[in-house]
């Protein structure tokens, strides 16, 4: 490697010399007083410097004075007088005509005799490139992060149309069931109208939230709450409570878990408390681990009848079961002495219906 002809005044460290010479980086030699005694040659022509108008001058006349920074003066000065060292200091370097580049400095003092005098070394790497690229992918997170928040601002407010409209869709069902002379058909605007309201109450709380997960425990609650309002007279006398911990999940599971709900509570408040029923309860429960879930509707009213295991299927039955078969989740109908549980049980190892678990949280409706 070529090199520039260092000073080699009396007593000068042959060591410095020999770090200089043996250098493929840039590095320079400083006297005490900061004039250049050796600099290597990836210095110069790292910057541009003529190398035979280097060694003798003072590193802060270099070129058209770029060096001559007051800050690195100072760290300098400090490093020569034994009160500091220079560790990755980073600063710009400014050339008239010539694009910025930035450096990271490292100056010591070289180990020395008492005969020898002390001598500065001074490394120096350009990182230009580097902090460019770091600018870049600075700028194409802040690039990214913006869409992600443009996105979902989009989304929830399409969740929030969305919910709208199935409200006004559920007022007009409700205007029908006034309208309409026939019982039966009242009877089907009505389960129409909840089923419509779970997938409203679903877009509400998909609207309220920016990470496109639905909390299941105030889903089910808001979803209760609203079939409770609809469809019980006197909740002195027959209550519907929630009880789910804080798992979470993506939208399209809550809408069939919802629609489950619906139909399981729909149903028993239909069968379950006939005319003349003093009080009743109706308990939804969900919990989960992560691998595995269990969504549960009991209630404690007149039971199963004797023929149910030769019943047909009705629409609610065959709404669940197709619901569940998305979820791969099972259906079991058992008696809850007095009453009867319904269990929707997803099975550990299957994925495609995973729920995210997040701890106990309990949420009940008067």
């Amino acid at each position: 490697m070529e090199f520039f002809t260092p000073l080699r005044p009396e007593g000068s460290s042959s060591l410095g010399m020999a770090l200089v010479m043996s250098s493929a980086v840039p590095l320079v030699l400083l006297s005490d007083q900061l004039v250049v005694q050796a600099a290597s040659h990836s210095f110069c022509h790292t910057f541009d410097l003529d190398g035979d108008k280097v060694v003798g001058r003072e590193l802060f006349e270099l070129g058209d004075g770029e060096w001559n920074v007051p800050q690195l003066r100072a760290l300098l000065k400090a490093t020569a007088s034994g009160h500091a060292n220079i560790d990755a200091y980073e600063m710009d370097l400014k050339r008239p005509g010539r694009p910025d580049c930035t450096l990271v400095l490292n100056a010591h003092i070289l180990d020395h005799d008492d005969s020898e005098a002390m001598r500065l070394v001074l490394a120096v790497s350009d990182v230009t490139k580097i902090r460019q690229a770091e600018r870049a992918v600075r700028e194409a997170e802040r690039e990214k992060d913006a869409l992600v928040r443009e996105k979902q601002v989009l989304l929830q407010e399409l969740h929030h149309r969305v919910a709208n409209s199935l409200q006004i869709i559920a007022s007009i069902m409700m205007q029908r069931v006034r309208s309409v002379q026939s019982e039966e058909t009242r009877a089907h605007l009505r389960d129409a109208h909840h089923r419509v309201m779970s997938v409203a109450t679903l877009q509400r709380q998909l609207a309220s939230t920016a990470t496109g997960q639905v909390a299941l425990g105030s889903y089910l609650t808001d979803l209760c709450a609203s079939i409770s309002a609809s469809m019980i007279a006197d909740p002195d006398k027959l209550s519907l409570t929630v009880n789910a911990d804080s798992s979470v999940t993506t939208g399209d599971r809550s809408v069939s878990i919802g629609l489950i709900v619906t139909e399981l509570v729909i149903n028993a408040l239909k069968h379950a408390f006939p005319t003349g029923t003093p009080c009743g309860a109706i308990k939804v429960g969900f919990s989960s681990d992560g691998e595995s879930w269990c969504l549960t509707v009991e209630d404690n009213g007149v039971g199963m009848p004797a023929n149910f295991a030769e019943a047909k299927p009705g629409l609610g039955t065959g709404i669940v079961n197709a619901l569940a078969g998305q979820l791969s989740a099972t259906v079991s109908v058992t008696s809850a002495s007095p009453g009867t549980l319904v269990t929707v049980h997803h099975k550990l190892g299957d994925t495609m219906a995973q729920i995210t678990s997040k701890g106990p949280e309990a949420a009940k409706l008067a």
